[in-house]
């Protein structure tokens, strides 16, 4: 029999019959005042005479408890207890049935023996198991860092990586990572995860009192949902629902204090996760943190030395052409599209009371020839359409989409936006899309 917390559950029988060895198997708990409490308790070894007599006397629930052996024919009882450095793990039982047969000295020693190999056999497959566990997670945590610095900036396969051998070291079928920038979470990762589902977490996520982004924002350590059904929020339910979720491990992806995402583990059956794998997991989370990093330093560097490229070529335009703005304009928005990742651009500079296109880039020669149309160029007048705004001394305009109702129903006319109805219509006859920037 081997203790589960306040269980005993058998692990090995011999000569047990039906329904006892059924019985055994399910396990019963410790019971204040029972026989394996005085093991419990750091008797050597506990030696009942006659089972059926001391069940006849037996108090509820003691005596629900002997039912069992006393209807198998169970008379007389030895247990002997598995332990080390005062720790029990279980205890080896030996009994006669339809006979009082009380074990000799002889027979108790030889089973104490007996316990004895149980206990050098549990702590070595312990130690194999921890040795075995403890290769397996540094060879994982190599693979990670050689991803890492294989894929330098790049952590999409990082993070698939990470996600891998932290669910298959810790025993979880499916989760995700998630990034956030202080209030948006957004999904960068997934194993496991059906498209509906996946679907789901890419979608701009909530964070009301009380929900798992939430608790984590407070500066929770980790949030650990014993069965995702039970949850009120929605997105547990949802993994519930559509992956079988029960038991959802979050850990948090930390620097400095502050939330840079969280990393999910789950599992299909009401199972906790112990301590062990928390902490596993939780240096996996580690690991994608260096890996994040990394890669903003590296973006970061790289961005700066695009820039200081930039500058110094627009800077030498400048030096080759005294006096000559044209090539200065197109190198300067090259670079500047370049960098923001643009697929078009222009430039303009005013003349009057008018703007003009000084410089385009990506732009079709239908469209340069509109722009280059004095009819079309657009006056220097203050209105809540984009070059109105400029006009009123905005530090800048970001529209979102020129396909909206307030652009395209603007009446056509040459005062606010020139033509600028003309232009959306001719966007979207051109391009079929809109324009984030």
């Amino acid at each position: 029999m081997l203790l589960d917390g306040q269980t005993a559950r058998a692990a090995a029988m011999r000569g047990m019959p039906e329904p006892l060895a059924g019985f055994l198997r399910n396990g019963y708990p410790i019971l204040s005042g029972g026989f394996p409490e005085r093991l419990v308790l750091g008797e050597p070894f506990v030696h009942i005479h006659d089972v059926a007599a001391l069940a006849a006397e037996a108090p509820e629930p003691l005596a629900h408890l002997f039912a069992p052996a006393v209807a198998a024919g169970n008379r007389t009882l030895l247990m002997v207890p598995l332990r080390k450095d005062r720790t029990l793990f279980g205890y080896l039982t030996a009994g006669s049935v339809d006979e009082v047969r009380p074990f000799t000295e002889k027979q108790i020693a030889l089973l104490q023996n007996f316990a004895a190999q149980a206990v050098i056999a549990m702590e070595n497959a312990r130690l194999l198991t921890e040795t075995r566990e403890a290769l397996e997670q540094q060879t994982a945590t190599a693979e990670v860092l050689g991803v890492i610095n294989s894929s330098p900036g790049d952590l999409a396969p990082v993070f698939d990586s990470i996600l891998e051998k932290a669910h298959r070291l810790c025993g979880a079928v499916k989760g995700s990572l998630v990034t956030t920038d202080g209030e948006h979470f957004r999904v960068v990762a997934t194993r496991g995860l059906s498209k509906p589902y996946a679907a789901i977490l890419r979608d701009a996520q909530h964070n009301p009192p009380g929900s798992v982004p939430y608790r984590l924002l407070k500066g929770e350590n980790l949030v650990h949902l014993s069965d995702a059904r039970d949850s009120e929020f929605p997105i547990p339910r949802a993994a519930a629902e559509l992956e079988g979720a029960r038991t959802i491990l979050y850990v948090p992806l930390r620097k400095d204090g502050a939330l840079l995402g969280y990393m999910t583990a789950y599992r299909q059956e009401v199972r906790p996760y112990s301590d062990k794998q928390i902490a596993l997991l939780q240096n996996f989370a580690a690991q994608a943190v260096i890996a994040m990093e990394n890669a903003r330093l590296i973006t970061e560097t790289r961005e700066a030395l695009e820039q200081q490229t930039a500058t110094a070529e627009v800077l030498g335009v400048i030096n080759s052409s005294p006096g000559n703005l044209a090539p200065v304009f197109d190198a300067m928005l090259e670079r500047a599209t370049r960098l923001c990742e643009a697929s078009s651009g222009l430039m303009w500079t005013t003349i009057g009371e008018r703007f003009q296109a000084v410089s385009t880039r990506g732009m079709s020669t239908e469209f340069v020839e509109f722009l280059r149309d004095p009819d079309n160029q657009p006056r220097m007048v203050a209105s809540n359409l984009p070059i109105g705004r400029v006009v009123r001394g905005e530090p800048l305009v970001h529209v979102l989409d020129l396909m909206a109702d307030e652009f395209t129903h603007e009446p056509p006319r040459c005062g606010s936006w020139w033509n600028w109805a003309g232009f959306a219509r001719y966007l979207r006859s051109r391009y079929e899309t809109t324009l984030p920037y």
